[in-house]
């Protein structure tokens, strides 16, 4: 028998939910539009979105919206309400400082090798403040907070393979060193969730 009594998870005061999830949304938004800038591509459902805004005259924002909403319908039957309405408030946020972002920051300049590694740091680093405090950034982050809740499959490992689906779809678009500076950030985004997003790693 262990001496030491295992920690007790405290659940997070609404105002810390009130803050952490908006902190997360504007940082994933944030890594999302220096992608989109440099002409990248993103894993799952954002990366969908970003490939459609490319090939449509749609904004990044409002499809991302709109390709969420069907998963809203898997969050509210596998995961439950309180899950669901914060997805739905992250998500809309994240459409909402994608605008935001687009029209208050120029970084046409950056070096894309560069502009894939923030990216894949601040979308990662975003999710995990997300996922931490009950909700996730929607499509694919559904699955992944599913699987890892309930099967103990690591988000990491699950978002990485969808992430490996939509790049592939973005070969014909997207010039092949981009590709590579986004690939380069979508390693980068999967290990930290990998590292820091795990069952028994994180109380609270």
């Amino acid at each position: 028998m262990s001496l030491v009594d295992p920690p007790v998870a405290e659940k997070h005061a609404l105002w810390e939910d009130a803050l952490a999830i908006p902190s997360g949304a504007f940082l994933m938004s944030f890594g999302l539009s220096l992608l989109a800038q440099i002409g990248g591509v993103s894993g799952g459902i954002a990366g969908v979105a970003i490939l459609g805004s490319y090939w449509t005259d749609w904004s990044f924002g409002l499809l991302f919206l709109l390709f969420n909403v069907p998963f809203f319908a898997l969050s509210i039957i596998r995961m439950g309400w309180k899950f669901t309405v914060k997805t739905v408030i992250t998500v809309t946020l994240i459409s909402v400082f994608s605008w935001v972002h687009a029209h208050f920051l120029d970084v046409s300049t950056i070096d894309p090798l560069y502009a894939g590694l923030f990216a894949g740091l601040t979308v990662g680093v975003g999710m995990i403040m997300i996922f931490r405090h009950g909700g996730s950034a929607g499509g694919f982050g559904i699955l992944a907070a599913y699987l890892q809740a309930r099967r103990g499959i690591r988000a990491g490992y699950t978002q990485g393979a969808f992430d490996v689906i939509v790049v592939i779809a973005a070969l014909a678009t997207v010039s092949p060193y981009i590709l590579f500076c986004s690939i380069v950030g979508a390693v980068l985004l999967n290990l930290i969730l990998a590292i820091n997003h795990r069952p028994g790693r994180y109380y609270g």
